[in-house]
């Protein structure tokens, strides 16, 4: 197993998950998703979580996004435990480090496009009308959809809305972002704009990025691929160990 040192400078994780487990109760079945899972992501990562459907990418994710808890084990983003935080602080968290692209794009059906991206910045009181029209529109335009400001999502594409969901997550400017297989509904040209545009975001800002994937593509932007199977991490190995293992694994088939 190749251990990938962190980011220069950093003491502190931004991300910590330390034996995690969760367990979904179906019925009278218990299923596993996470096995004792320990992570550790520093500020500036550009991490990428790769593994088969079920192997527990989309959970770990939940988990890092207050946006599910834990059967048991810690979760810590920002030097908090999650656990410990009331609902109130739980949103504060998510409001103000966190932006989330979600897979399904929880996009609000009855705003615009516009609106939904304004969304998360008139909950957090920051900006002025004139500075959050700024920050909106010049998103809109980085992710191409200028154009479509009044259109409501159900008058969207698959991936018009992917890309509203990756505006509306990095409007913010969060300390972390998570996304969720954020170019799975996207062609080639803007799933590697929207990669270009979080990259830049990694540079400039300093912004976390943890982001599963198939796409070998997106994977190789990672400064490291941490591969998950059963709910348990594998290994944290380089893209290019990572490609070299997926191409091993064509092979076999």
């Amino acid at each position: 197993m190749t251990q990938l040192t962190a980011v220069s400078g950093a003491k502190r994780p931004i991300v910590s998950l330390t034996d995690v487990t969760k367990t979904y109760t179906l019925g009278k079945v218990q299923v596993p998703a996470l096995r004792g899972l320990s992570l550790e992501v520093y500020p500036g990562e550009f991490i990428s979580i790769a593994g088969p459907s079920g192997s527990g990418k989309t959970t770990a994710l939940n988990l890092i996004g207050c946006v599910d808890t834990a059967s048991s084990g810690v979760v810590s983003v920002d030097g908090q435990d999650t656990k410990t935080l009331s609902e109130r602080q739980l949103t504060d968290l998510r409001l103000h480090t966190i932006g989330f692209i979600f897979q399904s794009f929880n996009l609000v059906s009855v705003l615009s496009v516009y609106q939904n991206v304004e969304f998360p910045l008139l909950l957090q009181r920051k900006l002025n009308p004139k500075e959050r029209q700024q920050r909106v529109m010049t998103l809109l335009e980085q992710v191409g959809l200028d154009k479509h400001v009044k259109h409501r999502p159900n008058e969207l594409s698959g991936g018009q809305r992917q890309r509203v969901a990756v505006a509306r997550a990095l409007v913010t400017r969060p300390k972390l972002v998570l996304a969720d297989e954020p170019t799975a509904n996207l062609d080639s040209v803007t799933g590697q704009n929207i990669i270009d545009l979080m990259k830049e975001l990694n540079r400039k800002e300093g912004t976390t990025f943890i982001f599963s994937t198939h796409d070998a593509k997106v994977m190789n932007h990672a400064n490291a691929v941490i591969r998950l199977a059963d709910g348990k991490i594998l290994d944290r190995i380089t893209p290019a160990e990572a490609q070299r293992a997926m191409a091993a694994g064509a092979e076999g088939h």
